[in-house]
């Protein structure tokens, strides 16, 4: 049997050989074998894997696929094969509503209730423009249905996300006033093409850029029983040679799901400098940075990332949705780009798609890289840690966020789940992390409290230190017991006491252990749901807790008598 078994990967492993030949268009075989060299790892038939693609000027030049599309039945990734785009899914939803700007069919500073007459008034102007460049304030649709107990795995349709989202009694912030990417934006802005031209986004964008650009085999797939010929199946990784199916059946179009290959969205790459579809003005509207009210200017436009590499103008975006990982990025000065699409959870695509990058871009950088490089482990060595011994300890957010704060070896180092760096400290009480001069961590002490804002370049978050609790008595954990219940979401959860420990349960999720973290925070495990603030009364009585993580805050349970 076993010899049978290994015949057949023998033979598979030819048949790969044989369809993912590469394709190559002036490459030289020295550049090609760096390139390969990439992806060994995922060159195997017993693997998932991914396909690649490098665009110069108005061509593929090379291609190719590595690993399997599809484990159950031995069928490689070609650049043929189709994969599932998650959120580079943003900006063929942006380009849309370009479109229809261009046309004179909407504005992008129009209210967006002028479109959309199901979404709730919360007394606050939202923008189109607000949905394009997450500014909008309104909660994720993928953490609302998590905490509503649907799992990111059950059948997800478009009108089940539109009713979840038409329940929203609160935003996470004032539109305008942050930064905070949410997948709900682009679902209506889905919603808003399908108002104002009459077509669901999918027909919408076959007629308009599909077809135009001559990518026949890419669409919006808005229905998850509907079958696909040469499509990846998708993947999460159990341990080095062992994988297990990740379930994707999303019947909705906007924020994702995007139907394509290497060949197809190499012209799309192309168009951002070719304009077969649309023109120069297009391009720049889809482009242009978004800005807070503040003024400050983002890194994120239409849908898309704006920024540079290695002193070169990009556009670029990646996505990820179950085992689908994806990533393009296109440098219109150099009418280039880098594709990676992959079926595996584990897999890195912007890392990769930066690695071949370096083969073909030259850093104009040198002189900003020098003075970037002076921020180094010795620049961190504290003149004064007596003064700074003051802010050493553990502290967390209002939305959960767990930073503490150590001097080792004479240096501040910030800590943060698994990651851990030191500190550059550019005044008396203001630190920068070495590598990302942008984000600043500002202390102060006011009164009994010792407070630290987190500054990251578009939001500012509040964080205070506290003391680890080792006297927390059965008695007064008890004391948060209960059932809690949104009325957003029309959901409960219970805090039950079990073996001198708080669980969180619910009815469709296994139950988890809670800790408690000074006096009003309860963190967990479980993502949608990992930090819940108390909410107390004027006696000091809880009277519910709010659901502060990830992508949204503010979400109010109320404890049920």
């Amino acid at each position: 049997m076993s010899i049978y078994k290994n015949s057949l990967q023998i033979i598979s492993f030819i048949v790969i050989s044989f369809t993912t030949k590469s394709f190559s268009q002036s490459l030289p075989d020295s550049t090609i074998k760096k390139i390969d060299s990439l992806y060994t790892k995922w060159n195997s038939p017993n693997s998932p894997g991914c396909t690649i693609g490098i665009v110069m000027n108005d061509k593929l030049i090379y291609s190719k696929g590595y690993g399997m599309a599809n484990l159950e039945y031995d069928i490689p990734n070609k650049p043929e094969t189709i994969f599932h785009m998650a959120s580079i899914s943003k900006q063929f939803t942006a380009w849309s509503i370009v479109l229809l700007a261009r046309q004179g069919k909407l504005q992008l500073d129009d209210d967006i209730h002028k479109y959309l007459t199901w979404f709730p008034d919360l007394k606050q102007k939202i923008t189109i423009r607000n949905l394009l460049n997450h500014t909008s304030g309104i909660r994720d649709q993928w953490q609302l249905l998590a905490i509503s107990g649907t799992r990111l795995d059950d059948v997800i349709t478009q009108d089940q996300i539109v009713k979840i989202l038409s329940k929203q009694q609160a935003l996470n912030f004032n539109p305008g006033e942050q930064y905070n990417y949410s997948n709900s934006g682009f679902t209506m802005l889905a919603e808003i093409v399908k108002s104002v031209s009459g077509q669901t986004l999918r027909k919408f964008t076959d007629s308009a850029i599909f077809k135009p650009l001559g990518m026949n085999s890419t669409h919006f797939h808005d229905d998850y029983t509907e079958i696909e010929k040469n499509r990846s199946y998708s993947y999460d990784r159990t341990d080095s040679i062992h994988f297990t199916n990740a379930v994707l059946s999303y019947s909705v179009a906007g924020a994702t799901s995007l139907f394509t290959n290497i060949n197809d969205m190499s012209k799309w790459a192309m168009n951002f400098y070719t304009h077969a579809i649309g023109d120069q003005q297009d391009v720049d509207m889809l482009t242009t940075k978004g800005k807070l009210n503040s003024g400050k200017e983002l890194d994120y436009a239409l849908g898309i990332s704006v920024n540079t590499y290695k002193g070169w103008r990009q556009y670029s975006h990646g996505g990820a949705d179950a085992g689908y990982r994806t990533y393009i990025s296109v440098f219109p000065d150099l009418k280039m780009s880098f594709i990676v699409f992959s079926n595996v959870g584990d897999f890195n695509t912007g890392r990769k798609a930066y690695e071949m990058a370096d083969l073909f871009i030259k850093d104009t950088t040198k002189k900003a890289i020098a003075k970037e490089e002076k921020r180094d482990s010795t620049s961190a060595i504290l003149k004064d840690s007596l003064a700074i011994r003051k802010y050493i300890g553990a502290y967390i957010g209002d939305d959960g966020l767990p930073f503490s704060f150590d001097i080792i070896r004479g240096k501040f180092y910030y800590h943060i789940y698994d990651q851990s760096n030191f500190l550059i400290q550019d005044s008396k009480d203001s630190f920068s992390i070495a590598v990302a001069p942008e984000i600043k961590f500002v202390f102060s002490v006011k009164g009994k409290d010792t407070l630290s804002d987190l500054y990251d370049g578009s939001s500012i978050y509040h964080l205070k230190k506290y003391i680890s609790d080792t006297s927390q008595t059965d008695e007064i954990l008890k004391k948060y017991v209960g059932t809690y219940y949104c009325p957003e979401l029309e959901c409960k959860y219970g805090i039950v006491f079990k073996d001198h420990h708080l669980m969180l349960t619910n009815a469709k999720y296994n139950d988890v252990k809670l800790t408690l973290i000074a006096k009003d925070h309860l963190t967990n495990d479980n993502w949608w749901i990992s930090h819940l603030m108390m909410m107390r009364d004027s006696k000091n009585n809880i009277t519910g807790f709010e659901v502060n993580a990830g992508r949204i805050t503010h979400l109010k349970f109320n404890k049920v008598e």
